[in-house]
């Protein structure tokens, strides 16, 4: 008999992140889980929340180039610059969302989530950097949203 499996802790599956930098957090956990297994990252997480502050959106939106080299000499993170890369410009992407529509609950509820999302993936991954149809699917999961897994 096996045991019925749950979500981590840190999928939102009844309810919505918080605030903006949580839903940021979840989306850098997704790419960062890329390739890799989740034990490795849910055991260096904690680093990983120190080296980006906390996934606070302002202050990772103005890593310079010295913060990159300073991630990339980083042990007790993944060192892939594209992803890091990536998690700066979502960074910013997060900052354009919220002046454009207030905060990104909001802009997630405003986008067409019929046939499965198939919109919203769409818009994740062009405004997005380093997010594909399945990650965005799995951060959609990860949010709350109601997306289901379909076969492509």
């Amino acid at each position: 008999m096996s045991e019925e499996w749950h979500p981590p802790a840190w999928m939102y599956r009844n309810t919505r992140p918080p605030n903006d930098d949580a839903y940021f957090e979840n989306l850098t956990r997704i790419i960062f889980l890329a390739g890799l297994s989740w034990k490795l990252i849910r055991k260096k997480w904690p680093d990983f929340r120190k080296a980006f502050k906390n996934f606070s959106i302002k202050q990772v939106a103005q890593f310079s180039n010295d913060d990159v080299e300073q991630l990339m000499s980083n042990p007790n993170i993944v060192r892939n610059r594209a992803k890091i890369l990536a998690t700066i410009n979502n960074a910013r992407q997060f900052q354009n969302i919220e002046k454009e529509f207030g905060s990104f609950q909001r802009f997630i509820n405003g986008l067409d989530k019929s046939n499965n999302y198939a919109s919203v993936i769409k818009v994740l991954g062009e405004r997005f950097s380093r997010v594909g149809p399945s990650s965005a699917r799995i951060f959609l999961y990860s949010v709350g949203e109601n997306v289901i897994h379909s076969e492509e």
